[in-house]
């Protein structure tokens, strides 16, 4: 099942223009067969000591009421992303449904896939998702020097609720931040 689709975004390239890229992006829902390729996305994109090792990874996957989208990008050359046998996966989301607050527990997108949208289409996929199972707000942790995610959900309109000193098996402290998921689908 496709969960969304990402018609080919705007991009930089190389200096200040914007070209359209040519690449189609599509979300989907998780397979077993995608499970080291998504480890594998999750070491390049945290640092060790913030990076899940595969047994970390694999928990959270499985959490009882966990889920996992997938973010794959058309590389066959044809551009219409729609049964495409030369998909490369780029990205992903986990995140949980509880009660009332739903948990981001980590957005990845490659370095060469960010600033397309993709990990705004991730989050809104994974938000949509939350609001349907009945949560009301969603929280995540991002650590205090991550400027990049900050300035990310920020602009997704999270706010800081508290710091946690030394999150981070590096020592870094994470800021949780959190989102009113109901007022935000009433202002779409």
């Amino acid at each position: 099942m496709v969960v969304g689709h990402v018609p080919g975004e705007w991009t930089r390239s190389g200096g200040a223009t914007l070209e359209r890229m040519s690449l189609e992006f599509r979300i989907r829902e998780f397979r077993r067969a995608d499970f080291f390729r998504l480890w594998e996305i999750d070491q390049k994109c945290f640092a060790a000591g913030v990076s899940y090792s595969q047994p970390e990874l694999l928990f959270y996957m499985r959490r009882p009421r966990a889920f996992t989208l997938v973010a794959e990008r058309d590389v066959s050359g044809n551009g219409t992303g729609v049964q495409s046998t030369e998909m490369e996966t780029v990205g992903f989301i986990v995140a949980e449904a509880a009660r009332v607050t739903g948990h981001i527990i980590t957005l990845d997108v490659l370095e060469e896939a960010r600033r397309s949208g993709l990990g705004s289409r991730l989050m809104a996929a994974a938000e949509e998702r939350l609001r349907a199972q009945g949560c009301s707000a969603v929280s995540l942790e991002t650590a205090v020097d991550n400027a990049a995610a900050l300035a990310f959900y920020k602009k997704h309109h999270y706010f800081l609720v508290k710091t946690i000193p030394r999150y981070y098996s590096t020592g870094v402290d994470a800021f949780v931040l959190k989102k009113d998921l109901l007022s935000d689908g009433l202002n779409r």
